[in-house]
């Protein structure tokens, strides 16, 4: 009993550490929310230019996390943890600093590399360390410190309001307000390169680096009794040495070469997971509220609100996930997100010449808007990401999550920069974009329902 309490903690201390580039993940590109309105105020831009700083940092993770598997395959997933963290100490002090939009631009850029990087080798490792009783679990502790990074990314981006008077304000000489946000990100970056120095690397790359003794001494902290039958069954998927290739992804149906289903899967979940909208809440919520009449403060508040539902609800989804399973869960997340962004469609839609909704129209879109969040934080925010960790077999996993990963990031990108677009004073108006993601929701169902295959409690070797 004692052994087994001690292999549960080690797991969860490795996945925590493992986790903390969530949590760097969530805070990074979430702590714009409280500074854009006051960055496009001093340096004067444009709705394109604030679109443009926003969403650039996306690419940069698009990047980064094609690049990620590689990098995890050729150096092993420690080291690719320390790159991160390096990236985005880097981005963090010079985001602080900005000369004007295109160095900021720069330094965002660098940091969205760590966020892409974070995002993909943490399920990577968390599922190649981390039992299949346990793994949906364990794997959902990345959603979750994705979420408790935008919560504290958020809340300090709050108290830093409060104390300065306006994102604007000076706050520390000639500083202001919201470059004191972006330094904030200096401590975690420090605590996830000393977390990632410390942590044992996979068992599964090592093995298939050839360096089994290393490999067996890292089973034996997860569980002694089976690390002879671990590392078998990881050698019988590793039969083929050859580095893995995009072709690899592709193969035979009917006579025809066809991407497989798994990657079209994948790619789905990947895409769909941001084009119902989730990341306008976070990237843009404070300015949404502010232009549906919202003071700056309860407009901040409102946020700091929003991110405690979306943590909370990521709980519940850990609780779930190795219950309930992975498709009942998207599947719920789906029909709620459409019921509840169609509500918050028809609301925005109610707004007046000056862009302001009614008190009780506001009311409602406060309520859907946080039920949208429930449903999300619940389902689809850490189900992708445990999916992505274990619906690939080890020979194709790390290529297959940095070409999903890649997906992901570049809808990320589309939803980031159109919203200012498209609600700004050219654009189609806030109702009508929601409609969007109303519809995008709709569709997911059908989605899921069709393409998406239960992966809860199977072996990674049986993928």
């Amino acid at each position: 009993m004692t052994n087994a309490n001690s292999n549960f903690k080690h797991i969860v201390l490795i996945t925590l550490s493992a986790a903390i580039g969530g949590f760097l993940f969530g805070f990074d590109s979430s702590v714009i929310n409280g500074a854009n309105g006051a960055l496009k105020a001093h340096f004067n831009a444009t709705d394109y230019e604030l679109a443009w700083s926003v969403s650039l940092a996306l690419i940069g993770a698009a990047i980064g996390a094609f690049f990620a598997g590689r990098i995890a395959d050729a150096f092993g997933r420690v080291k690719c943890m320390l790159f991160a963290s390096d990236l985005f100490l880097l981005s963090a002090i010079g985001s602080g600093i900005p000369f004007g939009i295109p160095d900021f631009i720069m330094w965002r850029v660098i940091g969205g590399l760590g966020i892409g990087m974070a995002s993909i080798v943490a399920p990577i490792y968390i599922a190649e360390t981390a039992p299949a009783h346990l793994r949906g679990r364990l794997g959902s502790m990345q959603q979750f410190a994705i979420v408790i990074g935008i919560f504290v990314a958020l809340l300090s981006n709050y108290l830093i309001v409060r104390i300065a008077g306006s994102a604007n304000a000076p706050m520390i000489g000639n500083i202001k307000a919201w470059q004191i946000m972006f330094w904030v990100e200096i401590i975690p970056s420090v605590l996830y390169g000393y977390a990632a120095w410390k942590l044992p690397e996979s068992p599964r790359y090592l093995i298939r680096k050839g360096l089994l003794d290393e490999a067996k001494k890292v089973l034996a902290q997860i569980n002694a009794d089976t690390v002879n039958e671990e590392v078998e069954a990881i050698q019988s998927t590793f039969t083929n040495k050859k580095r893995a290739k995009f072709t690899d992804l592709i193969v035979i149906i009917n006579g025809k070469e066809r991407i497989a289903p798994v990657m079209w899967a994948g790619f789905g979940l990947a895409i769909l997971q941001q084009f119902v909208g989730i990341n306008v809440i976070f990237y843009y919520g404070t300015m949404l509220w502010q232009s549906v009449g919202f003071g700056e403060s309860d407009a901040f508040l409102t946020s700091v609100i929003s991110s405690v539902v979306n943590m909370v609800m990521t709980v519940v989804a850990i609780l779930l996930i190795d219950k309930i399973g992975r498709k009942p869960l998207l599947l719920i997340g789906s029909i709620g997100m459409a019921i509840t962004l169609s509500t918050l469609t028809i609301c925005f839609m109610s707004a007046g010449a000056d862009g302001t909704i009614p008190g009780h129209a506001a009311i409602v879109a406060l309520i859907a808007a946080n039920l949208y969040i429930t449903f999300f934080a619940a389902t689809w925010g850490p189900v992708m990401w445990v999916m992505l960790g274990e619906m690939f077999n080890n020979r194709i996993r790390t290529m297959a999550i940095a070409i999903c990963g890649l997906a992901q990031w570049f809808a990320n990108f589309i939803v980031t920069w159109t919203f200012p677009v498209l609600t700004g004073k050219d654009g189609i108006g806030v109702g009508p974009t929601y409609g969007i993601y109303s519809l995008c929701a709709i569709f997911s169902i059908f989605f899921v329902a069709r393409f998406i295959k239960e992966t809860k409690g199977k072996e990674l070797e049986e993928m």
